[in-house]
């Protein structure tokens, strides 16, 4: 826990949520006591990478012609010991 983040007791917890969720959403950590003990501890979620949409590498790629071969199958299923 950090020295620096904010604690609320129980009470102010529910009764100043979204200001709590604002603070957590700049990047404040908060600290939720109960009767003087932390029990909770509210961080900011890591966001994901946003992933780019279905068709946005068009133009960008090119596989080869026989990207699908069975050759091809068959190598990689080797490499991963799957026969072929």
């Amino acid at each position: 826990m950090s020295a620096e983040a904010a604690h609320y007791n129980m009470h102010e917890a529910k009764t100043h949520l979204s200001r709590i969720i604002e603070r957590v959403e700049r990047g404040e950590e908060i600290i939720i006591d109960r009767a003087g003990t932390p029990v909770a501890r509210i961080v900011p979620l890591v966001h994901r990478v946003h992933r780019t949409a279905v068709g946005s590498l068009a133009g960008q790629v090119d596989l080869s012609g026989d990207w699908d071969s069975p050759q091809t199958n068959a190598e990689i299923a080797a490499d991963f010991g799957l026969g072929g």
